[in-house]
């Protein structure tokens, strides 16, 4: 229940704290896949949409490249920050 609280205060935020660099950011669904990588929503369309703004190229099938990570449906995000996590 601790983490959870954790994780939405910090949700919170940094969504008062948008910048242009957090601009909404609006991805096709890989070709073969009908859900959408972590860190964004479905449309119910062919589409996800993430508030926040991910550097993802789709896998093609292939593992994601050095400093690059598989964050499912088809999908690898640029590792960022100290832990490679934002």
């Amino acid at each position: 229940m601790q983490l959870n609280k954790a994780l939405l205060t910090a949700a919170l935020l940094l969504a008062s704290t948008a910048t242009a660099a957090l601009a909404q950011k609006e991805i096709p669904k890989a070709e073969g896949h009908d859900q959408c990588p972590l860190g964004y929503v479905n449309t119910l369309g062919t589409t996800c949409v993430s508030p926040i703004y991910y550097e993802v190229a789709p896998t093609n099938g292939e593992a994601c490249k050095e400093g690059w990570m598989n964050i499912g449906a088809g999908y690898c995000k640029k590792k960022k920050g100290p832990f490679g996590i934002l």
